[in-house]
């Protein structure tokens, strides 16, 4: 693991002193490059510094324990050392642990009404507003790609894109069924009903990651409309495009611009197919995108809001938290934590076990 360590250290500070080089500031992409490898490398490398610092803190301290004189110190000094070293220790195994390429993602994601009907459609939309509560707290932008409206203004789906720095890394662990429990407000007699609706998060993929042949695709036009069928605009301006090979359907309609709803199009259509292609070469490690969504039945869950008793329990780690009216307000993180948290210790585990 230390020799490990030493190379990034050493690629640390080479790549340090090339963001400081002419030819790389003047060059975006040589920039932006440098920059993403020096981040990726930069949480092991200090934490690495800090071990390095406290063992060379303990090797002095242990040094003075002959000296009488120096003897209470140098207990003191290792007293407040010591502790350190195997928490930096186990910090630097779980900063090794191999990366998911695509923690950097942008994604995609994908909301649908599941079990439960009008009041399934009213839950997409809340959470579809928690996403949007948590994307501004880490000042990632939000771009609707297309929508399908219920009659009670709620959403039988909605996808959106979510752009800004490392946002699968937080946002892939919202896949699955999102149940919900509590009185709907059609419901005369006061009855918790239980409605689920499906989030499919998708890494964004890039076109060096999926090529699309204009060969393998068919894309229709047609009128937007809106909830019931009204029309929305008289021009042939949404788009629906099919993957011929893989009979993938995407449709957007959002924007009044044929052009501008075939680049958001072409956007879902790429990631979905980048999902396909990584199931595909990791079949036992990646779940795939119909796993992802589920059959939207209630039964299959990996969240339950319970809005009678404000709780919120995610079923995969057993957290539970009374402070369902936070959550809805997108105060994700502490869930988000405890899940990294979790998987990063399974990884451990099974490292420690090969």
């Amino acid at each position: 693991m230390i020799d490990r360590l030493e190379q990034m250290e050493q690629r640390y500070d080479e790549l340090s002193a090339q963001m400081g080089l002419p030819e790389v500031i003047t060059d975006h992409e040589k920039y932006q490059k440098a920059g993403r490898a020096l981040r990726e490398l930069e949480a092991p490398v200090l934490k690495f510094r800090e071990l390095k610092q406290v063992r060379q803190g303990l090797a002095e301290a242990r040094a003075m324990l002959a000296d009488p004189d120096m003897k209470d110190m140098a207990e003191e000094e290792i007293a407040g050392l010591a502790p350190r070293e195997p928490v930096l220790e186990e910090e630097i195994k779980v900063l090794l642990l191999p990366k998911d390429p695509n923690d950097e993602k942008n994604v995609i994601v994908e909301i649908r009404a599941g079990t439960g009907g009008d009041e399934a459609s009213l839950f997409a939309a809340e959470i579809f507003r928690m996403y949007t509560r948590f994307a501004e707290q880490h000042k990632w932008k939000v771009e609707v790609m297309s929508t399908s409206e219920s009659g009670v203004g709620g959403f039988k789906e909605v996808i959106a894109i979510i752009e800004g720095e490392r946002v699968y890394s937080q946002m892939k662990w919202e896949s699955g069924v999102h149940r919900v429990q509590r009185v709907p407000a059609t419901e005369t007699q006061g009855r918790v009903h239980t409605s689920a609706v499906t989030v499919a998060v998708l890494p964004e993929a890039e076109d060096v990651d999926i090529k699309i042949e204009a060969k393998d695709l068919r894309i229709d036009t047609f009128c937007s409309s809106g909830p019931g069928g009204q029309s929305v605009n008289t021009t042939y301006s949404a788009v629906r495009i099919t993957h011929i090979p893989t009979n993938t359907v995407v449709s957007c309609q959002d924007e009044k611009s044929q052009i501008k709803n075939r680049d958001k199009g072409m956007r879902v259509l790429r990631s979905r197919l980048y999902e396909i292609e990584m199931d595909k070469q990791n079949a036992e490690l990646a779940k795939t995108r119909k796993e992802q969504v589920g059959s939207g039945d209630r039964s299959e869950k990996i969240r339950t809001y319970n809005f009678p008793q404000n709780r919120m329990t995610d079923h995969r780690i057993g957290l539970t938290l009374h402070q369902l009216d936070l959550v809805m307000e997108g105060q994700l993180q502490r869930i988000v934590d405890a899940l990294i948290t979790h998987y990063q210790a399974e990884q451990l585990k099974a490292e420690t076990a090969a």
